[in-house]
């Protein structure tokens, strides 16, 4: 835990390299850290990520400690995933940074998303209505905000026309957040009509799914005998109870085809996470779903150490698989 010694404010730290144990560094006067917390330290000569880790720290004189140089702006990392850290490197017998370092792989998605600048209409009306102007009125109708860029491509004008009503006063400027990565799947979206067997079988996913506590199951069926209709209905009663999801699959079989199919039921496609993910979106994904924006991922082994706020329900599909099976530097 975090503690005030006799001489500083001090904090262990689990950095991502092969350490056996967090680091102890000072907490600088008004800041406030939480286990959990990631934060920018120094290490030798370089800075890192880490996070504000569980248990005591050694009373040490405050000359002999470096300082956490930053806390960033990202919810904090929950105990149970702490534990799972823990779990990990025990289990596996690997430092626990190491497997720490798992958690931390998408840096730039430690800092918020920026918000962009838009446009709403005002009650204004302009001095002149033109065939471009009110074209853009016609688009911009029902309130909702637009970017400059994207209303005036909507509208088929160019964007001088929208500054010329932006400086008349019909548009102001307002701040639009970050786009979800993918759209809110709807658990009542396209309901299926199963076999006696697949609704005995999805009865019981949802029992245990209601019933709020630790459960395993497993669902065993030749191909094609429609064991994802079933665990689909295991998903839909999680978001049912606003939690989160995880849809473990081997890379392979994170397909086009999959995410059609889970488009089909849900509405929307979930999440992706795989080595194949851009960077970019490889952030904004790690970001959403620590700050419980993505209800719904589906990816490969990895994904196991994204930062979920409120995960309700795991499935391993196709569990028997030798590609979740991790052979570099964490065996897991």
């Amino acid at each position: 835990m975090i503690e005030d010694s006799p001489f500083v404010a001090a904090a262990p730290v689990l950095v991502p390299m092969p350490a056996e144990r967090p680091y102890t560094y000072a907490v600088p006067p008004g800041m406030r850290v939480v286990p959990g917390s990631i934060v920018r330290v120094p290490l030798g000569p370089r800075q890192v990520a880490g996070i504000v880790w569980d248990g005591a720290v050694e009373t040490v004189n405050a000359k002999k400690l470096r300082p956490i140089e930053e806390v960033f702006d990202c919810p904090p990392i929950d105990r149970a995933m702490r534990r799972f850290v823990d779990w990990i490197a025990h289990y596996t017998l690997s430092a626990p940074g190491m497997v720490a370092r798992m958690l931390l792989r998408a840096p730039e998605a430690f800092d918020p998303e920026p918000w962009i600048e838009g446009l709403q209409r005002t009650l204004a009306e302009p001095d002149r209505l033109t065939d471009a102007r009110r074209r853009v009125l016609e688009t911009a109708e029902g309130g909702l905000a637009w970017t400059r860029s994207g209303l005036a491509h909507a509208a088929g004008v160019s964007s001088t026309v929208i500054d010329g009503l932006r400086a008349q006063g019909v548009f102001e400027t307002v701040m639009i957040p970050p786009r979800p990565v993918v759209a809110a799947p709807d658990p009542s979206h396209a309901m299926p009509k199963l076999m006696p067997d697949q609704e005995a079988a999805a009865d019981r996913l949802r029992s245990a799914i209601a019933a709020d506590a630790f459960n395993v199951t497993l669902l065993d069926g030749v191909t094609g005998s429609g064991k994802t209709e079933v665990y689909f209905e295991a998903v839909a009663a999680a978001l049912d109870k606003v939690r989160q999801v995880l849809i473990l699959l081997p890379e392979i079989a994170l397909t086009h085809a999959f995410l059609e199919r889970f488009q089909d039921r849900f509405g929307a496609k979930p999440a992706e996470w795989h080595s194949d993910l851009p960077p970019r979106m490889r952030e904004r994904v790690w970001r959403q779903v620590a700050e419980g924006g993505v209800r719904v991922v589906a990816g490969a082994r990895s994904a196991l150490f994204l930062p979920f706020k409120e995960l309700g329900l795991i499935v391993v599909d196709e569990e028997h698989d030798p590609a979740y099976k991790q052979e570099d530097r964490v065996f897991y």
